[in-house]
């Protein structure tokens, strides 16, 4: 049983008064919990009106229930009993009841301070149907709220039938999600006289092992197990998101979506310098140890080196206790998720206009000064401090904003900023870039310098930067992918198993590992994709077929997801079903040109020459730089006969792919077809330059030379 090494908070009560007294009251012990009259009464009496988007709902309290009444997934207002409420300040949400043993979380949120409602989405006005409306998987809580406001959750879903059955250890975030499971710590204590001594039971974790801890509930991340437990590694259990090619963060690590702290934390100087969440934060209330700049000057005041020593007013330039005196303010900005959730950056980056201007990165000056611009405050530090703003941060944040936009020389950096910078998760981040240049041979090399770093993160960005390499069979790509899947740390060997899942040993540990992620992640569309791709590129689409449709009917309003249903479909022999999936991908994102090209291929395969020529056109109308599309237009054009439209297509994609053999070799055949002999000799001479191994090209070249009857392929 899961939860028989669990005793519950209570019995920790009589032993750790003062210590379960502060945590009773915080917002770990009311993490979640059922409604209570005497804390939730007033949101629902008198009953209220709220405004939403362009939308009216309830909360009232009906037959002795509280309820909302609100857009269900009828697509009409329905009321709808609110059972259990997670959060307690500064907003609260209310969980309902649905079939399968979900609960679903409403958007409609109560802020006990103003005592109003609110929608957590703004006036995004969210439809029935959409994944993220409330109704649907994005705010499922089984998945997406549960093992982080309740202690020792287990999710318990049957993928065979759709349905939860999950339970937890306790309600809320109990002190056995920090400390672990204390049933024998109790068992043992209750007999003696107090305080007993010698308790075998003990566990001491470890500060590394505590601040996995606080990372498992406090980061942005995904879940490898859903069986995390404390004194366990976070990389056994998680896949950290952090500072790389994404736009979670900003380049230079501000939090840009909903991160929460553990990542920022972790690229912050403060972490490098040996600091940690209990340094500022006191362990049972999770409140600040003081609100002032006395908490920094703990440090920074004596100092306590490494800190420097720092005097608030000469430094901040602003008068004390006021916005801008405050360490915080310019070290810790203030972002507002959830409409009303206030949160502070725990990143402590340095606010550098000069960023905002070059690259959009925000800045704490122009954050409270808003009727300024960039360049006023970029005047302002510059004044005050001078040659110390250009320092290695700015240069980082620089070269990593420069490889997101796609810059031109930048694998010389990127390798040394991987090889050099200090902090794992700034080498991860640099590594992971790296991708994008995987065919140069310095790039490939730095990311290969690093299936052997020291920390996990920074190894599994290296497997996922390979991946590609490995798919193109590169011989070193595939050894160092072999080498990461026998990895110590799971999440490494999960992202290995992963590059590897065409020929990967499902027996094998991390075959294993793979596979129960997959597991733990397909009720949600994006698990189900991962586990349908997983399933056709071993060679099994029919088998790929059901998890597609299933994610597609989970979250049919996502072009992605479709477009993934429709190469599945394409590669059973359906394309006019599959012609039916990318015309609604067109429809639902009719901006992406990838998704017009793709529609242009599978007309074609459908025997619609003419329309999948129209849908390549229009391919090439939204990405006048899409290689594939331009091509595949010029062969198109060369089935219906034109032929002059034909060479300037893909004299257009020659110019953009201009290392690919096959553009160049379709423009010999068509010039062949024409009899325009000479131009042929040219273009089949280009395309044996680039692979001259290429016996198509070597045949036509020979046929073109000897001056008989010319058979192209």
């Amino acid at each position: 049983m899961a939860f028989a090494a669990y005793a519950g908070s209570q019995s920790c009560r009589d032993c750790h008064r003062e210590a379960f007294d502060s945590w009773a009251k915080s917002n770990h012990a009311l993490a979640e919990r059922a409604l209570d009259a005497g804390l939730d009464r007033s949101a629902f009496e008198p009953p209220r009106e709220i405004s939403h988007g362009s939308l009216t709902s309830q909360a009232l309290l009906r037959s002795n229930q509280f309820q909302i009444v609100t857009l269900g997934p009828s697509g009409q207002r329905e009321s709808f009993p609110a059972e259990r409420v997670i959060g307690v300040k500064p907003l609260r949400q209310f969980l309902i009841r649905d079939a399968a043993g979900r609960f679903q979380v409403s958007e409609l949120a109560f802020d006990p301070a103003s005592g109003d409602w609110f929608d957590v989405f703004g006036n995004e006005d969210r439809q029935p149907g959409e994944w993220g409306h409330w109704t649907g998987r994005g705010m499922t809580w089984n998945q997406m709220c549960a093992s982080c406001h309740n202690t020792r959750l287990r999710k318990n879903y049957d993928s065979a039938r759709d349905h939860y059955s999950t339970a937890m250890a306790e309600q809320g975030v109990g002190c056995e999600t920090c400390h672990g499971p204390m049933a024998d710590h109790v068992a043992w204590q209750r007999p003696r006289p107090q305080p007993a001594v010698g308790d075998p039971t003990i566990r001491r974790l470890t500060r590394n092992q505590m601040m996995d801890a606080c990372g498992s509930c406090h980061a942005r991340r995904g879940e490898l197990t859903g069986d995390f437990r404390p004194g366990e590694r976070f990389e056994d259990h998680f896949v950290l998101m952090s500072v790389d090619e994404t736009d979670l963060y900003y380049p230079d690590g501000q939090v840009r979506e909903e991160d929460y702290e553990y990542a920022s934390f972790l690229s912050s100087r403060m972490f490098a310098a040996g600091v940690w969440c209990m340094d500022c934060h006191a362990p049972h209330s999770g409140k600040i140890l003081t609100s002032d700049n006395q908490l920094c000057q703990r440090c920074h005041g004596l100092p306590v080196l490494p800190a420097p020593k720092i005097d608030p007013a000469a430094h901040s330039h602003h008068q004390p206790d006021t916005p801008g005196g405050r360490c915080v303010d310019c070290h810790m900005p203030l972002t507002t998720y959830m409409q009303r959730h206030p949160r502070r950056d725990h990143g402590f980056t340095i606010p550098d206009p000069l960023l905002t201007k070059q690259h959009g990165i925000p800045n704490a000056c122009n954050r409270c000064h808003t009727d300024r611009d960039a360049d006023w405050a970029l005047a302002g530090v510059e004044k005050w401090y001078g040659q110390r703003m250009d320092r290695p941060s700015r240069a980082r944040s620089q070269l990593i904003a420069q490889a997101r936009n796609g810059g031109t020389n930048l694998v010389a950096k990127l390798a040394s900023l991987a090889r050099e910078e200090k902090s794992a998760l700034w080498r991860a981040g640099a590594t992971r870039l790296l991708e994008r240049w995987n065919s140069d041979v310095a790039a490939k090399e730095a990311i290969l310098e690093h299936v052997g770093d020291t920390n996990a993160l920074v190894r599994m960005h290296a497997a996922h930067a390979l991946a590609p390499l490995a798919q193109a069979n590169d011989a070193s790509a595939l050894a160092s992918l072999r080498h990461l899947s026998d990895d110590p740390a799971r999440a490494v060997r999960v992202e290995a198993a992963w590059a590897l899942r065409a020929s990967l040993d499902t027996n094998s540990v991390a075959g294993q590992d793979l596979l129960r992620s997959l597991t733990f992640n397909g009720d949600q569309p994006s698990g189900a994709l991962q586990f349908g791709v997983f399933l056709m590129d071993r060679g099994s689409p029919g088998l790929a077929l059901d998890w597609f449709q299933r994610a597609v009917r989970w979250d049919g309003r996502s072009a992605p997801l479709r477009d993934a249903l429709a190469v599945c479909l394409s590669l059973l022999g359906r394309p006019s079903e599959a012609v039916l999936e990318l015309e609604a991908a067109c429809w639902l994102d009719p901006k992406d040109a990838h998704f017009r090209y793709k529609l242009g291929l599978a007309l074609n395969e459908a025997g619609k020459l003419t329309e999948a020529v129209g849908a390549l056109e229009q391919a090439v109308q939204l990405e006048a730089r899409l290689a594939q599309a331009w091509y595949n237009l010029g062969l198109g054009y060369s089935s219906l006969g034109r032929m002059d439209e034909a060479l300037n297509a893909l004299a257009r994609a020659e110019s953009i792919e201009a290392n690919s053999a096959r553009i160049p070799y379709a423009r010999a055949t068509i010039l062949a077809r024409l009899g325009r002999v000479p131009e042929a000799r040219t273009a089949v001479r280009r395309a044996l330059e680039i692979e001259p191994g290429n016996t198509d090209a070597s045949n036509l070249l020979n046929a073109l030379s000897a001056g008989g009857p010319v058979q192209v392929r």
